[in-house]
Formats: C-alpha cells, structure tokens, sequence
C-alpha cells in the first residue's frame, strides 16, 4: 500500500533508507503520470511525532533529490513532491492502523469480502494482522487481513479536525517553549 506499482515499490527500496538517514518514515510514495512529465509524490512524517512541517518537507526534498540525481531511477523529467500525509491521511502501514484506532475510515479490498470490496466504519484496532472495523448496524467487529487492503484512507470529520488542532495547538505551544 505504501507504494502501488513495482517501479513505486523499486524507488521505496531506494528511499526509504535516506527518509530514515534524514530522520522521516516515508507513510506513501507514488510515481504518476505518463511518460511525458511525471511527478514522484511522497508523504513522509517524523516517527517520534507524525508531524511534518514546510521545513521537514523541504529537508526530505533535498536528501531526496541529491540520491535521485545520483541514482538516476526515472527516465526522463519528474517533478518530486514531498509532503505531510494530511489530516485525512492514508493508512499504510499496520501501525497506522492502531494509532488511529477509535477514527473513521474508509477501506477498499484487493478481493470481495462479505460480497463487497468497499468498508466504511470506526477503526476497532488491529489484532496480529487483522485489522478491525466497526460496521454501521453491524454487531461484531469485523476483522479484516491486512494483507487485502489495497486502499485506506481517515475520513475528514468534526472528530478528526478536533484532533488536528489539538495537535497543531501542542505543537506551536512546544515550538513557543524552546524559542523562549
């Protein structure tokens, strides 16, 4: 999910270990367009907090390009991208799935299940590698593997937006503190 086509999962394997150097964990990569000008998207965060400012962006762009240009993995020109995954993130990673348990969510799977591919619900935690989602009408929980979920997404609601401020407020107030 972090990258969706084998050249996506190719320039992973190239970058992961220098978003990690520069101290960031890469959340999705996606190289889009055709072959005329192509743009390589990344959304990255710092592990310690989830956060990603214009200065964390402009830091994992430079590490970033510097191993582009050495390496030389795109064919013709690109556009390279670098970004927060946003307030309505995309869920990657099993981990993001557990931080964000108790949020709602929308998820589509690579295979039907319960005769649908598409599920929107509260996240209920992950379970080894299941992840469990609380249907609208339904009783139990439903479990879903990991391992079929092609796309995830947090819904952007009251609850989400509350947290993101609350967030933003701790952060400024953090960054008020040591500037102090």
């Amino acid at each position: 999910m972090r990258g969706k086509t084998a050249e996506d999962l190719k320039l992973l394997e190239l970058l992961d270990p220098v978003a990690e150097a520069a101290g960031y964990a890469i959340v999705r990569l996606r190289l889009m367009g055709g072959n005329e000008r192509r743009k390589l998207q990344i959304m990255a965060e710092r592990p310690s907090d989830g956060d990603m400012n214009v200065e964390d962006c402009a830091r994992l762009s430079r590490a970033v390009s510097e191993v582009m240009d050495a390496a030389d993995p795109i064919s013709g020109e690109y556009l390279l991208e670098v970004s927060s995954p946003g307030i309505d993130r995309p869920l990657t990673r099993l981990s993001d799935f557990e931080a964000h348990e108790g949020f709602e969510v929308k998820i589509e799977l690579d295979r039907l299940a319960e005769g649908r591919k598409r599920f929107r619900g509260v996240l209920a935690g992950i379970e080894g590698d299941q992840v469990g989602i609380d249907l609208e009408g339904e009783e139990a929980t439903a479990m879903i593997p990991f391992a079929w979920i092609v796309e995830a997404k947090l819904v952007l609601n009251d609850e989400l937006m509350k947290r993101g401020a609350a967030s933003r407020a701790a952060r400024l107030a953090s960054e008020q503190q040591t500037t102090e």
